[in-house]
């Protein structure tokens, strides 16, 4: 009986240890012997980038705590980094080492082969994934496996100078609200071209792309080639193109000569089609050529969107890639990438770079946000809306597709000082748009 009654309290402490270890997680991290997860990223080549002050952050807290480094060992562009990617993943020299994570398009990713990269669906559990906007994860599948996180996205919004727009609206009782489909704003334009005395109205960054939008609410499809580029027997993308012809013909809208925010900020135009990372390089105040100034009032509206069809918009950016090596490698970057998308870290980062967020919650508290200037509280207020009642469709990937966008944006750019000489007849200008549409087919 009393080796009975010793043996049962040590059954019970052995039970109970058994529980208490079991319970605990089983992880390949080890604070006092931290792993490094080198990176390559896109967000600024400057030391001082957000991304490198998260990153920073990340190491002296999580990281620390969780036994990870990250150490950033490269920053460009896009398109340099997806080109060192291919590189370095064939050990050509002179490149430097495969990262452990990075930044890249879906097409990198598609090149680079799903089977190299982690698949965040297993690292992430369903009820995180659908935190995300739904969009932007599926931006990042391929095949079944999701192999870019993402982290932000940008889209194409309309920027308007409110000083000089609030005289053209006072004078001629053009609205913000009429800029909302397309053919309110070719008609805005053109009231802006009679009025200003013959300057055009807004300058765009992405002529394409917007026919493309335009046409696809239209119901058109397949218009991309198998080769990257457009299929100009397409009438209905024809149809879309040509009201955009039509208005660079006639001088009522332009090219940008770079982006567009320089032309608004130098009074130009007064309204601008760009990126969402554009608010980053508008000035507080208009300058103009002769040394005048005045207060630009930045005002952000959603893209134009054919009347009575569904309100499609554009995603683009990159997302976060991470290279499948090792078990420990695996965990350190699924700790990472977690931290690096809770919603209101994600919503400060997207603000600091001029991005969409990508979480729903992240959206959700745009609402109670302290923004650093009126014109970003209107960007992020755009954005909700556009979250709330556009669908985000893909750009084109083909790097030879913007090879060509440029080929033919640089010949239009070339053309538009002649276009600006005098006003256009309807019969002239009907003629001009043709010569721009047989430009755009000869683009191969």
């Amino acid at each position: 009986m009393k080796k009975s009654r010793v043996f049962f309290p040590f059954c019970i402490l052995l039970l109970f240890l058994f529980l208490f270890t079991g319970c605990e997680k089983n992880t390949a991290l080890d604070p006092k012997h931290p792993v490094t997860l080198t990176m390559w990223h896109v967000y600024g080549e400057q030391v001082d980038s957000p991304m490198n002050r998260l990153i920073d952050e990340f190491n002296q807290t999580t990281g620390r705590d969780n036994g990870v480094l990250v150490n950033v060992t490269l920053m460009s562009n896009a398109y340099a980094i997806g080109d060192k990617l291919l590189k370095a993943q064939a050990n050509m020299p002179g490149v430097p080492d495969m990262p452990d994570l990075f930044f890249c398009h879906l097409s990198n990713a598609e090149a680079l082969g799903a089977d190299t990269l982690l698949d965040w669906n297993k690292q992430f559990t369903e009820e995180e994934r659908n935190q995300f906007v739904p969009a932007f994860v599926e931006d990042g599948v391929i095949g079944d496996r999701l192999s870019i996180l993402p982290v932000s996205k940008s889209t194409h919004v309309l920027y308007l100078a409110g000083a000089p727009f609030s005289r053209f609206s006072d004078a001629t009782g053009v609205r913000k609200e009429d800029l909302s489909t397309w053919d309110g704003f070719f008609d805005a334009a053109e009231k802006y071209y009679t009025w200003s005395g013959g300057k055009p109205f807004c300058a765009l960054d992405y002529l394409l792309r917007c026919v493309d939008l335009d046409a696809m609410e239209k119901g058109a499809s397949n218009f991309y080639t198998e080769e990257g580029w457009y299929d100009v027997e397409n009438d209905q993308y024809k149809a879309s193109f040509m009201p955009f012809a039509q208005a660079l013909a006639k001088g009522h809208i332009v090219v940008s000569d770079l982006f567009s925010n320089t032309q608004v900020m130098t009074g130009e135009v007064i309204a601008g089609i760009g990126s969402t990372a554009s608010i980053l390089y508008y000035n507080d105040a208009i300058t103009y050529p002769d040394g005048k100034s005045e207060p630009m009032d930045l005002q952000v509206l959603p893209m134009p969107k054919a009347e009575g069809k569904e309100f499609l918009v554009t995603q683009a950016g990159v997302g976060l890639c991470a290279r499948k090596t090792t078990e420990q490698k695996t965990e350190a970057a699924t700790v990472f990438a977690k931290w690096l998308t809770e919603a209101e870290r994600n919503l400060n980062f997207c603000v600091e770079t001029g991005y969409m967020p990508v979480r729903k919650d992240a959206f959700a508290k745009i609402k109670d946000h302290s923004f650093p200037s009126k014109g970003y509280e209107n960007l992020y207020h755009t954005l909700e809306t556009v979250n709330a009642t556009a669908t985000a469709v893909r750009e084109p990937a083909s790097v030879s597709y913007y090879d060509n966008v440029h080929m033919l944006y640089d010949a239009l750019k070339k053309q538009q000082a002649r276009l600006a000489e005098k006003p256009y007849t309807e019969e002239e200008a009907q003629k001009r748009a043709e010569e721009i549409w047989a430009l755009f087919c000869a683009i191969q």
